[in-house]
């Protein structure tokens, strides 16, 4: 509300301040029809009077935020359906185009190269000339605004469509690229919510401080629920890796909408002929007589050891990547002004190393993501089949066809796979396109956990472990729980321990799969490691707390005062017009402090915003002038901060509290004010302090 907003009729003087409750309110209610909107204002006060019509009938119903819930969930499932639907046909189209140039090996090789090339130089040149901010996993944006930052043109529309159609490129690469969607479809998902929060918040004809933020927590969860069917493990992904404070009041919500999300999927995949029924997405074959012996939960211990060693030597190489693309100079000149050149270089590369008939033979580089995944999880034993030379491969099309295609054994081409893979995922996550890793690190890790899983076999048929059966050892079972702990040691989170049960349906290997999940996170969290998300968040020198205290730790110690900045707008309780004019003028805070003189700046307590500007008003209409304490009631601060304490202590209270500000004061008096705006400042002048040493 602003000055040139009052009204014309003054109220009598005798209820004055009642009466301009009454309009306050009535104003508020009925400005969504009185407020001009050019060109089409009658059209626009038409619609708009429809909605508060509409939503006072739905309200009666429940609260019209539970029809924001439902429809945030069911067109996040169709955005997800759709994105798969368009990338299975541009993947098919590759195929067609590389069969139909069997024959000739050159053609196949361009074929092979310059289409993924193409479509990444296009998905990075596409997204950067509509909008910059729509590259990358988005996941360390949206945790960021999640923590009380804002940051508006990461949820503008513009950034939606050129990050989904930027996606549909990227993931058209193939596994080729070796990329996902999980963290840029949180990003998207988030997005959707925003806008749904703006529709729900112009139907209710009110504005809620809080809502956005539970609107953006609820858009994480969706986002995982719908690339998965997983609504629960999307929750628990919300709760872990998204929120720094996940309060209680949203859980009901989150659980509500990923149900829809996860639901809404499944059934699309059903209408469209992908299945009979609504089942896992990656239905395991796994035989659930003896799933496995209790001494194999030793292997699967070591298993998760393992995999938190292999995950930080990952997060390492992946923390040196990008500083190194931030201090060369020639990658920071060609990634500012030849991005999609960089991008199709980089794509060319990777493309080349995985060509069919070259090195790509030993990695079943004809798969796609899913039919890695898919080929890796299945139960039986690949070692058995290959060493059967009775019955040719080429008569037996199954999961292994393609891993022993080279004649290699598996354990070769599962290697090398390893090893490949580690260092094209690490090149791939500087290409400035839209991309998720959540994906590749989980099927990275169930390669790593298949690996494990033969080898046992290997040593159970060479009778050297008698008191196991050799036809007992599950591999697939291995590869589940690699998948699970590699990609949780790498995003520092327990919840893909119960992703892969709700991905495959499978709770045999429920005990397992958490064990190696557990003990993978406690090697890779040890020494205050930053987790993979928590790299991105400082290689963009995001203000996000919790990445800046693993990068560094003394920010615990850092007290208030020495980083607060200049002392905040206040007025002293016998403040007169002028007085009041200056400090709305000067400060944009809905709070305003009042002490008790300027002398003593002994705080007395705040002002809101909206009662200064009717003062204001008041002022202006009256004969005689009043002072501040005689006309407005000063609310007491529940909650203080002394400048002795730390910053973290102060995210928390503004995280927690719920409130815009807080108020610093020394035996009473005020010292000076912390909002979200000044803890964004504090926090990225501790960045560029941090960052500035390395």
């Amino acid at each position: 509300m602003s000055l040139d907003e009052a009204p014309l009729n003054e109220p009598d003087k005798e209820n004055n301040w009642k009466e301009s409750d009454q309009w306050k309110t009535s104003h508020n209610e009925s400005s969504l029809l009185t407020k001009p909107w050019k060109p089409c204002q009658p059209s626009h006060a038409f619609v708009k009077e429809w909605l508060l019509k509409l939503g006072c009938l739905m309200g009666k119903l429940c609260g019209i935020e539970w029809y924001c819930y439902t429809a945030l969930g069911i067109l996040t499932a169709i955005l997800s359906f759709l994105m798969d639907l368009s990338v299975t046909k541009l993947l098919r189209a590759h195929q067609w185009l590389y069969i139909k140039l069997e024959g000739n090996c050159l053609l196949q090789f361009l074929c092979w190269t310059l289409y993924p090339a193409s479509l990444c130089a296009v998905a990075s040149s596409f997204s950067h000339s509509i909008c910059p901010y729509s590259t990358g996993s988005g996941v360390p944006e949206v945790r960021t605004m999640l923590a009380g930052i804002k940051m508006p043109h990461y949820l503008s529309l513009t950034n939606m469509f050129a990050k989904f159609l930027g996606l549909i490129c990227t993931l058209a690469a193939g596994s080729t690229v070796f990329l996902g969607k999980v963290g840029p479809f949180v990003h998207l998902s988030t997005m959707l919510g925003a806008y749904l929060c703006n529709l729900c918040t112009l139907i209710q004809g009110r504005k809620e401080v809080r809502s956005t933020g539970e609107m953006q927590v609820v858009a994480a969860a969706v986002g995982v629920a719908s690339c998965f069917g997983a609504p629960i493990s999307g929750v628990l992904f919300s709760v872990e890796v998204m929120s720094s404070h996940f309060a209680v009041r949203d859980y009901c919500p989150c659980f509500f909408s990923a149900a829809c999300g996860a639901l809404t999927f499944r059934l699309l995949s059903v209408w469209s002929g992908n299945g009979e029924t609504l089942q896992a997405l990656f239905k395991t074959n796994f035989a659930n007589v003896i799933p496995f012996y209790p001494l194999e939960m030793l292997v699967f211990a070591w298993l998760g050891l393992l995999c938190g060693g292999v995950s930080c030597c990952f997060l390492f190489c992946h923390r040196w990547i990008l500083r190194f693309t931030k201090t060369n100079p020639f990658l920071i000149k060609m990634l500012i002004t030849e991005k999609a050149l960089y991008s199709g270089i980089v794509a060319f590369i990777l493309a080349s190393v995985t060509f069919p008939h070259s090195t790509g033979q030993y990695i079943a580089a004809k798969y796609t993501m899913r039919q890695l995944l898919t080929s890796l999880l299945d139960g039986r034993q690949w070692g058995s089949q290959t060493h059967n030379a009775s019955v040719p491969l080429e008569l037996e099309p199954g999961p292994c066809s393609e891993w022993c295609l080279s004649g290699s054994p598996v354990y070769v081409s599962l290697l090398l796979f390893l090893l490949m893979k580690l260092c094209m995922l690490v090149l791939a996550c500087t290409l400035p396109l839209p991309a998720g890793y959540f994906m590749p690190v989980f099927i990275y890790g169930a390669a790593l956990g298949r690996l494990v899983g033969e080898g046992l076999a290997y040593v159970c048929s060479t009778g050297l472990s008698p008191g196991l059966q050799w036809a007992s050892v599950n591999p697939g079972g291995y590869a589940l729980a690699g998948a699970a702990a590699f990609s949780g040691a790498a995003t520092h989170s327990l919840s893909p321990a119960l992703l892969v049960i709700e991905l495959t349906g499978d709770f045999s290997h429920a005990v397992p799969v958490l064990l190696a999940t557990l003990l993978a996170n406690g090697l890779a969290r040890s020494g205050h490691r930053p987790s993979f998300y928590d790299a991105l968040s400082n290689s963009k020198r995001l203000p996000y707390l919790p990445s800046l205290m693993k990068a560094c730790p003394q920010i615990t110690s850092t007290q208030i005062g020495q980083v607060l900045g200049d002392k905040a707008v206040h007025l002293q309780k016998a403040a007169g017009s002028e007085e009041v004019q200056h400090a709305v003028s000067t400060s944009n805070d809905t709070q305003i402090p009042v002490v008790d003189s300027l002398e003593s700046s002994i705080l007395l307590g705040f002002v809101h915003r909206s009662e200064l500007l009717m003062f204001l008003h008041h002022s202006g209409t009256e004969v005689l002038a009043k002072h501040l304490d005689e006309v407005c009631h000063i609310h007491p601060a529940s909650v203080l901060l002394s400048p002795h304490s730390t910053v973290q202590e102060a995210h928390w209270l503004l995280s927690l509290h719920g409130t815009q500000s807080v108020f610093v004061t020394e035996r009473g008096k005020l010292v000076g004010l912390i909002s979200w705006v000044e803890m964004q400042r504090i926090l990225e002048d501790l960045a560029k302090e941090i960052f500035s040493r390395e």
